[in-house]
């Protein structure tokens, strides 16, 4: 029989399936759970407490879906695989990834360190295969970075980045240029940018205007043409 937090638990997974963490109530949380109030209180502090809580299980299925990634014989690829299966959970568990990587308040979940540390071994398999050129911490930070801002706004504003193009655009050019494995695409240096658009705007220190997202995302759709000789 499960107990009372079992079900506090497993009532808000379910409310987030279909809303934002901000738009659910306590009330609507106790009734799925058929708990009282102060049954919240008394197993997470309050309402901040149980969305971490929360947050926190979202980690463990993303983190568990990392450590299934296959690897291979060639570890650049392996950063590419690891980055879609990473926007492949968002794009499936949309108002349960803000939760896990917009977190409000001071507490904050711990797993994200868990995050960075599976992300940092594949980026050493680079590095120990000669194929990184800048530091694994660093490298592994810009990769995250920029998966989590592809994300961010596929979710935000799925009319302008959903498309699969512009993920793997940003992709390659994020990887690329710390692997040195950068391909010959017109589309790169856009994918660039905009891979530097998504971290500004997350952080507030330097958003994109309408048109100017517009007019990335738009260069990142057209197919690229051939390769220069």
């Amino acid at each position: 029989m499960s107990t009372a937090r079992e079900r506090i638990l497993e009532a808000t997974e379910e409310l987030l399936a279909t809303k934002d963490a901000l738009a659910i109530s306590t009330r609507a949380i106790c009734d799925r759970a058929k708990v009282g109030m102060p049954e919240i209180y008394r197993q997470f502090g309050d309402k901040q407490g149980l969305l971490t809580a929360v947050a926190d299980i979202g980690f463990e299925r993303f983190l568990a879906e990392k450590r299934r990634n296959p690897l291979t014989e060639d570890p650049v690829a392996d950063l590419r695989t690891a980055w879609d299966s990473h926007v492949a959970f968002a794009l499936r568990n949309p108002h349960l990834y803000r939760l896990m990587f917009t977190p409000t308040g001071e507490a904050k979940p711990g797993a994200i360190k868990e995050a960075q540390a599976i992300l940092l071994t594949a980026v050493e398999r680079c590095r120990d295969a000669g194929r990184l050129r800048t530091a694994p911490e660093l490298a592994g930070r810009s990769i995250l970075s920029a998966n989590v801002g592809v994300c961010m706004m596929a979710l935000s504003f799925p009319a302008l980045f959903e498309s699969p193009d512009i993920s793997r655009s940003v992709r390659d050019a994020v990887i690329g240029k710390v692997t040195g494995d950068e391909r010959e695409d017109a589309r790169i240096g856009e994918a660039t940018v905009l891979a530097q658009a998504l971290v500004g705007t997350l952080t507030g220190t330097a958003p994109l205007g309408g048109a100017a997202l517009e007019g990335l995302t738009r260069a990142l759709r057209t197919p690229a043409g051939p390769s220069e000789p």
